[in-house]
Formats: C-alpha cells, sequence, structure tokens
C-alpha cells in the first residue's frame, strides 16, 4: 500500500520531470517509485535506460517534496533491482 510520503516523492520527481523535459520526457522515462524506507529516506525509482540522464537530473533538481524544503542526492545507479539493493544493504 502506497503511504502518504511516497506519493509525495513520487509526484514531486514526475512535476520536475514535466517542468524540465515536458510530456514526451515523462512518457520516454517510464518512471516509477520502486521502494520507499521513511527510516532512511532512500527511495529506489525505476526508469527507462534510454531516459536516465532526465531521471538523475529531475531528482538532482528536486528542492520541495510535500510542500516541504528537500534536498536530494542520488547514491547509486544500478542496471536490476538486485544489485541496487544489495548495495544499499551491504
Amino acid at each position: 500500500m502506497e503511504t502518504g510520503e511516497e506519493r509525495d516523492i513520487f509526484n514531486a520527481v514526475s512535476l520536475n520531470l514535466l517542468k524540465l523535459f515536458g510530456e514526451y520526457g515523462v512518457s520516454l522515462a517510464e518512471l516509477t517509485l520502486i521502494d520507499f524506507n521513511s527510516e532512511t529516506s532512500h527511495a529506489i525509482f525505476r526508469c527507462n535506460h534510454s531516459a536516465l540522464e532526465m531521471a538523475k537530473t529531475s531528482i538532482s533538481a528536486l528542492t520541495e517534496v510535500g510542500r516541504k524544503r528537500a534536498a536530494t542526492e542520488i547514491v547509486y545507479v544500478s542496471g536490476t533491482l538486485k544489485a541496487i539493493r544489495r548495495r544499499i544493504s551491504s
């Protein structure tokens, strides 16, 4: 079940993607929030590999989530969910 925090994060990144790259960028990215850990504030997003730079830019340029100031940092990028989960847990 999706929490309010997850919805806020996904909406903020999607809106940034729309502002920066338009509807074409949003459709190309196929952005999905896979996982969010509220304790560590880590989120895992999935996107189309051809739109990786657009997704990274949209996440990095994020300044507000749910009407609260926010700062983001891309910690890891991986080709598979298994690899990213293994990297985060270590």
